[in-house]
Parts: C-alpha cells; structure tokens; sequence
C-alpha cells in the first residue's frame, strides 16, 4: 500500500473529480459515508452521546455529511462547529445547509473556551476539525479546546487525521494534538501514522478506499510503502520439487564472544528455519560445545582465540555471511572485521556489534560491500549516524547515508522501516511482545537466509522484516505478549510461511 504526501493526495482528489465528472461535493459525500458506514457498524444503533467537532474547512465538512446521516439513522448526535476563522470552505458550507435543513438542528458555535461543552467519559467523539492541509499549530482557545477533548475521558474517532497533527513534520513539544483512540483515513495511511514521535496520536488506524482514481494511484510515486501480507507474498519464491540443500545456499554465521554465544545460535537456527540449505558458523572456542550440542545442523568452525574473534579464516565460499551478534569490539575483532569487509566483495548483513565496531571506526564504511544490509536498533543508528531532530529529519538522514554507501538499511522498531536511499519500505507485522532479547538475532539470520537463497538483498530485508513480524504474531496470539521470547520466534517461522500462502477466507 502505497503512502502518499498531503499535495499528492489533493492531486488524487483533482484529478478524480476531473475524470469522474463529479463535483468535489460529491466526492466528500462519498468518503465521509464510509466513515458514518463503519460507527454504524460498530454502534449498532446504541443509545449513546455522539458529540462530533467540525472545523470550518474541508474535514469539517465531513463531520457535518457524518453526522446527517448518524441523524438520520437516530443516534443522538450534537454537533459544534470550530469557528477558528471567519473563513469557510465551500463544500463545508454546502454540508452545514444539509444538515441543517435535514435535521431540522442547529450546531453550536465554539468561539471561545466558555463555549466548551461538557463531555463525559461515556460519550462518543468525533474529531474533525482539522484534516491534513493543517500548517500551523493550534493556538489560544483552540489549543486548550484539543486538550478538552483529551482530557475528557470519551472515546475519540478521527477522521482522517488527529486534530493538530501535521502530515509532513512532528508537532512540537508544547503543540496540542488530538489523542484519537482510532483513526478513519482516507484512501492511504499517513507517513505519520508510523513514525516513533507521532504514531501514539492516531490509535488504531483503518484505512478507507474513496475510490480515488486508479490510474493515478498506480503510476504515482509515493513517499514510501507499506508492506502488508498481499506485499509480501508477491516476494516470496515457489520452490522447485526437484531441488536439493546446494539450491538454497550456504550462509556463514559469524560472531560470539564468551558468554555471547546465545546470539549466534538464535541467528544461525533463523537462517535454517528462513530456508537456507547449509549453515556454517564461525565463532571463539567457547562457543564450540554449546553450538554442537543446541544446533546439530550447524557446521561450527572455531578462532583460534578461546574468547574473542581475532582472525576469520576459513575455506569455505558462503553465498552471504551474517556477522556481528555477540561479536564484543576488541582490538583485535575489529582487525578482524577489517580483514573480512576488505576480502568479501559480495552483500554482507552486518548487526549488533557489527554495527557499533562501524560506527567507532567510520573509515570501514569504505569497504561495506554494495548492497550490504545493516539492521541497527534506534541507538545503534544514532552511534552510526549522529543524531537527528525529529523522524522526518532521521529519515533524511538514513536516506542520505544510504545513498552514499550504497547499502539497505533495516530500522528496528515498533514498524520497522527499510531504506535503499532512493525507496521507503514500512512493515506492518509484528507486535509489543517482540521488544525481548534476541529479537534482532532472529531478523538478522531470517534476512541472511534469504539471501542465501538468492533473494535480492533489498527483497531478502523487505520479506524477512515480514516474516519476523508474522511470526511475532502467531506466537502472541498463543502466549500473549509478556511470555513471547526470540526462540518462539525463530521456532514459529515455519508456520509465518504458511500463513503467508494462506488465502484469506472471503466474507
């Protein structure tokens, strides 16, 4: 599903009004009926307080077509209008006739804070006072109005945005916002809707499709996409029946250092269970033992340091190596990474340590092979990159570092992002329960065992965040969030993959 910006997305709607010949008018009745559609859903004709704020411009204006039709249907519904400006979209007052005439009701008129309505924790609110031409914060009474709503206790329905939230850049820490319980959007999700700083504000997000015009959609560029089941399928490779292990690659999986060989054995079984035909991993001495005897599919090559890894050699060709996890930053293990980066010219994945003895040593950026694939946590990409203002700005820079290096860079988090520098992937599997240990180990082997197979580095990192995530899911939906731990991850892989063949049962 593709995210747009606010001008794109005002394009959409000229150039559907233009093709369809109908009048923006029209087009607004159509979007907010999906809105009214589903609180009728949802309410069932419940005997509840429905209380919707409409602003004076365009989401105003559907407010004012959702609550006609929630009159008509017999919800008891008061609507206000915000008057925060003498100004009044057309379409906003072409609406308010409507409703008027329709409802045989008057709205009040919210001028200032004595004109504040009570509203108490039962009721259900409607925010529609701003909608994404927002680009200015809220002042004065219109401000202390926002955290009325907040404040209230009610439950809160946006339509299409949070009152107060920008879509282009994060409010400041003083700028009242609307703190919706859940979002009713329009056509596409909101950049926003996903960043760290500005996710909190919209709750749950349903996306609405208005039918904009599909010809548009389709061939627009957008400021990037998220990644859904439907996506990911489209990237996942049937096999072949006549295949053996030497089809699906061989992943070498190197790091450890004593008491940090856990990390390894999450990332290596990940990289079998992701589908990879042959795993071999290199780590200290000490980690020999416990390797053999937790993952017997494994082949375990050793340093000839009991503790630390000083010098990576082996014979073998691998199709990826996976290097990082546990890996500690001595002296001696970052001479040993240099001498590897400086041997490898095939894309590498690079995570924990990894990353760190990169971001303490910024001359081995230099030897990152080309379309390497690094997957830093928030803390490890401020050590690599610096830091950063606010999400739009980090997004900037990340897209900026990745150009320059010509590398993939996975951004763990509650909706991990994956750069190219020159596209925006958002994943949208995944849940709380998977902010444990081990968890990047995982995503790291799934990712290298992907590659092994072939995959595109850019498909391996888009896919396997997915499949993580999924797999995230089904465990949850077992033990809940608390319990879940990395292995029940890498365990229930298997079962991600089903599910993402899975056809969805038709309604």
């Amino acid at each position: 599903m593709k995210i747009l910006s606010a001008a794109q997305l005002k394009q959409a709607d000229e150039i559907t009004i233009k093709n369809e010949g109908i009048s923006s008018t029209r087009l607004m009745e159509r979007a907010a009926s999906l809105v009214f559609n589903e609180i009728h859903t949802r309410l069932e004709g419940a005997d509840i307080a429905i209380k919707i704020f409409c602003g004076i411009g365009n989401n105003g204006g559907d407010g004012l077509v959702v609550a006609r039709l929630l009159h008509k249907y017999g919800y008891k519904v008061k609507v206000y209008v915000v008057n925060y400006s003498e100004k009044r979209s057309d379409d906003f007052l072409v609406n308010y006739d409507r409703y008027k005439k329709e409802s045989h009701t008057w709205p009040d008129l919210i001028k200032r804070k004595e004109d504040f309505p009570e509203i108490s924790p039962g009721d259900f609110v409607v925010d529609a006072i701003f909608g994404i031409g927002l680009n200015r914060p809220a002042e004065g009474w219109l401000a202390e109005l926002l955290e009325h709503v907040n404040e209230s206790g009610a439950f809160c329905l946006a339509v299409d945005m949070p009152s107060g939230l920008f879509p282009d850049r994060v409010p400041g820490e003083n700028d009242a916002v609307i703190k919706a319980n859940y979002t009713l959007t329009f056509q596409t999700p909101k950049m926003v809707f996903f960043l760290p700083e500005t996710m909190g504000f919209a709750g749950e997000v349903q996306v609405l499709d208005i039918g904009l015009d599909r010809d548009f959609l389709k061939d627009i560029k957008p400021i990037a996409q998220v990644i859904g089941k439907r996506e990911a399928r489209h990237l996942y490779k049937n096999r072949n029946k006549n295949s053996h292990k030497g089809d699906y690659g061989h992943s070498l999986v190197i790091g450890g250092s004593y008491g940090k060989i856990g990390s390894i054995v999450l990332s290596a079984k990940s990289t079998l269970r992701a589908g990879a035909g042959l795993c071999s991993v290199f780590v200290p001495k000490c980690g020999y033992e416990i390797l053999q005897s937790s993952f017997p599919e494994a082949m375990v090559i050793t340093d000839e340091s009991d503790i630390e890894l000083t010098n990576i050699e082996t014979d073998l060709q691998p199709d990826v190596i996976c290097f990082g996890m546990g890996a500690g930053k001595s002296n001696k293990t970052v001479r040993a990474f240099k001498d590897l980066l400086e041997r490898t010219k095939s894309p590498m994945l690079i995570d924990a340590d990894g990353l760190n003895m990169l971001s303490e040593n910024k001359d081995l950026l230099e030897f990152l092979p080309k379309n390497s694939v690094l997957t830093p946590h928030p803390k490890e990409l401020e050590r690599l990159v610096g830091n950063w203002d606010n999400d739009f700005k980090k997004i900037e820079i990340i897209e900026e570092f990745t150009k320059r290096y010509k590398i993939i860079l996975v951004l763990k988090g509650a909706h991990t992002f994956v750069f190219t520098g020159k596209h925006t992937y958002i994943n949208n599997s995944g849940n709380p329960g998977m902010a444990t240990a081990g968890s990047g180990d995982v995503l790291s082997g799934i990712i290298s065992g992907l590659m092994a197979q072939k995959y595109e580095p850019l498909v391996a990192a888009i896919l396997g965040v997915y499949l993580h995530g999924l797999s995230g899911d089904i465990c949850a939906e077992k033990i809940g969030y608390e319990a879940l731990l990395s292995g029940d991850i890498c365990d229930n892989l298997g079962k991600a993959f089903l599910a993402l063949m899975k056809e969805e049962a038709k309604s």
